[in-house]
């Protein structure tokens, strides 16, 4: 396993974990003047600015873009809303390449307003990764899915686990393009008695896209907003990391922590000096 000692050019911070409280040019210069080697900022960030300029000033700082996040969910209630759909994943993924995003992160979605049909949301989703993947390909842009928490399988996500991700993969991208993958998240993972094994299996298929942390706080009091800092929490962070790097991965570690009454309200550069220290002594 690497050391994060002394290497945060191998650390990313994803946008959110700042609270998108200021201005997404100011963003870039903070995390890079902090001494981080990437970034993942949202599309509600970039679609308020120019593309090209955001791009531009990522690529003078020297920092890579390991993720954009996120995907339109999938699943729609009617044939109209989910071809929509499809249309503005494609968008993004142009925006992801002119960002030079190592991929595009899906956050597939959960069942349609007023549906029960969980079968069918995921039927839509398999449907939908298999449109996209085209696009993928044309923009060099690989596609990540990123399961949730089960928690999260009515209204975010109907991918629960790594294993459901890989089988995605697997049925869509037989031959293994390079244009479909996972994103690990400890915060959607962690509790999986088969994590291992599917980091395993994700390796070994040269699916895996990135590998997000935070910690999952024992006393949470939100489970989307209440994201702990790692080292905070109860995962088992360096033992996954070490799993994943065992497979191969050799990409950045990205932060990614959603904390509307705790890290959302502290200063920025006290955000990041916390994130940097905990990463080379906790993950």
């Amino acid at each position: 396993m690497r050391t994060l000692q002394g290497r945060l050019d191998l650390c990313s911070i994803n946008t959110a974990t700042l609270g998108h409280r200021e201005p997404l040019s100011s963003t870039i210069d903070r995390i890079a003047k902090a001494g981080f080697g990437g970034i993942a900022p949202w599309r509600r960030e970039v679609e308020d600015t120019n593309v090209r300029d955001i791009a531009r000033q990522i690529r003078s700082l020297g920092l890579t873009v390991t993720g954009y996040c996120r995907s339109t969910y999938l699943p729609a209630a009617t044939r109209a809303q989910f071809a929509a759909n499809i249309e503005s994943n494609k968008a993004a993924l142009l925006d992801a390449a002119e960002l030079g995003a190592r991929c595009f992160v899906m956050v597939v979605g959960g069942l349609p307003e007023g549906s029960r049909d969980l079968a069918g949301a995921r039927e839509q989703v398999s449907e939908g990764i298999a449109e996209l993947l085209g696009a993928a390909r044309d923009s060099g842009v690989p596609l990540a899915l990123e399961p949730l928490h089960p928690m999260y399988a009515a209204d975010r996500s109907v991918l629960s686990t790594i294993e459901q991700a890989l089988q995605v993969c697997d049925d869509v991208d037989p031959e293994r393009s390079g244009f479909l993958g996972v994103a690990i998240d400890i915060y959607h993972c962690w509790w999986d008695p088969h994590l291992e094994a599917s980091i395993q299996a994700a390796g070994r298929a040269g699916r895996i896209y990135a590998h997000h942390v935070c910690d999952w706080l024992r006393d949470t009091s939100d489970l989307l907003l209440d994201r702990g800092m790692m080292g905070d929490g109860v995962v088992d962070l360096r033992g996954i990391r070490g799993c994943v790097e065992d497979t191969g991965y050799n990409g950045l570690i990205e932060v990614e922590i959603f904390s509307r009454h705790n890290w959302w309200q502290r200063d920025p550069d006290e955000v990041l000096a916390i994130c940097a220290q905990r990463l080379q002594t906790v993950c």
